[in-house]
């Protein structure tokens, strides 16, 4: 919101800018309109070159930056010389500035990398900074809060406005379900602020001509090089197809469970009748489904049962067992 207001008075400020010159050049009635209409026109062109400047790194304008300085000492060193060779007006100097700016800024971004200074700068940046882009589901979900600070993620979080309102909306709904589930996700990132306040940034930053949210995401993981962090299975896919790197908890949470092998006895609470005829199921601390073949008499009390075959699907992994005194 701050970066819009600012915006909006550059703009009005270069509208008045133009009005109050065009006094100064010109004493037609006309003069004021033109000069606000051209003074609305740069500060649009500020705007947009703004916007231009954005798709770019941090090294990447700095390496600009020196360069157009470098361009101009080199042109205002060699321009006296020129001139007193070749006696034409300041077209000249002119023509010479933007050769050797136009040379600096070239030079600089492209050998950046032999850049002593600026490539030091590079490696700060690559090692020091990581971003990851979080979606709604992630959020929702909770872990997240907890994987940080087990210290499995790192650098610094990234929520989009657009991805707030879309938790604002879940959190207004009429559907009890909805609406806790967003008010969940706010307080836990209300909780992640107070927590590491400094690694987490909330962006403003969106793309008025894209609806979807997902869509979205994938386009600001894009542009700031960063990494997705989500949930929801679809928008994995479709973000991997585009090059993207993702980290989905529901994965990381598979891959840290404790591995079992068939012949491995467990104790189970077996909590209700399964789908197939004369099982039972329980479940894990960690969520994951145990199915017991002959379980159904056992339902409502805690017994040994031995593994005999787990299944890892998409939705996650079922570890089907019998009763150990069936197997002995």
């Amino acid at each position: 919101m701050f970066f819009k207001v600012l915006r909006v008075l550059l703009v009005i400020s270069a509208v008045l800018v133009g009005y109050n010159a065009s006094s100064y050049l010109s004493r037609s009635p006309y003069a004021p309109l033109i000069g606000m209409f051209v003074g609305a026109v740069i500060g649009l062109l500020i705007l947009l070159i703004e916007a231009g400047l954005q798709r770019y790194s941090g090294q990447t304008l700095v390496a600009g930056v020196v360069g157009l300085i470098v361009g101009l000492i080199v042109a205002n060193l060699v321009a006296p010389a020129v001139l007193s060779i070749v006696k034409i007006s300041w077209y000249i100097h002119i023509m010479l500035v933007l050769i050797f700016a136009y040379l600096g800024i070239v030079i600089a971004v492209r050998k950046m990398d032999e850049i002593p200074f600026l490539s030091r700068m590079k490696v700060r940046e690559r090692v020091d900074v990581s971003y990851k882009v979080l979606d709604t589901s992630v959020i929702i979900d909770g872990r997240i809060a907890d994987i940080y600070d087990a210290g499995f993620i790192d650098g610094i979080l990234v929520i989009p406005e657009f991805v707030l309102k879309e938790l604002q909306m879940i959190a207004d709904s009429h559907d009890s379900i909805k609406r806790n589930r967003g008010r969940r996700g706010l307080e836990i990132l209300k909780t992640m602020q107070k927590k590491i306040g400094d690694n987490i940034k909330i962006v403003s930053e969106d793309f008025p001509d894209v609806r979807e949210v997902d869509a979205k995401l994938i386009k600001l993981t894009d542009k700031l090089g960063a990494s997705l962090i989500t949930n929801d299975f679809n928008l994995n896919r479709v973000a991997e197809l585009q090059g993207l790197k993702v980290l989905n908890i529901n994965e990381l949470a598979n891959a840290i469970k404790p591995v079992v092998l068939p012949g491995e006895v467990m104790h189970i609470y077996v909590l209700k009748e399964g789908k197939e005829y004369d099982q039972g199921v329980g479940y894990l601390d960690d969520g994951t489904l145990v199915v017991v073949e002959n379980g159904r008499k056992h339902i409502g009390s805690e017994i040994d049962v031995v593994v005999t075959s787990v299944l890892q699907t998409t939705a996650g992994r079922m570890i089907f067992t019998k009763p150990r005194d069936e197997v002995e």
